[in-house]
């Protein structure tokens, strides 16, 4: 019976983070008034530090020394920045280029 309560405590507290990271902008901020210039900051800056961040934790582990050299991941990133600059679209860029690096590790560089 104690798995039934952690089980339904762990999903209201899930519930509760979700509805207020949904709900908090809106509380703190006035829907008439121009965000702080914080914020702005924040807008502009962290999407290409949260990609910079995510471009070194997946190049973390790559031997460039030895096996492929790293090459998949290399023509991969270079297709998605490729494909982005081109098209402009992320879901776009990040499925081919997914797509290709499978195709590249299970068939090419096993």
């Amino acid at each position: 019976m104690s798995d039934f309560w952690t089980s339904v405590s762990i999903i209201a507290a899930m519930a509760i983070v979700t509805a207020l990271t949904r709900f908090l902008p809106f509380i703190l901020f006035d829907r008439g008034k121009e965000a702080p210039k914080w914020i702005k900051y924040l807008g502009n800056v962290l999407p290409s530090a949260i990609m910079s961040v995510l471009l070194i934790y997946c190049l973390r582990n790559v031997n460039f020394t030895s096996g492929s050299f790293g090459i998949p991941e290399l023509v991969c990133i270079a297709v998605a920045v490729a494909l982005h600059l081109w098209k402009g679209n992320v879901l776009l860029s990040i499925g081919v280029s997914t797509v290709l690096y499978m195709i590249f590790v299970q068939t090419i560089f096993v």
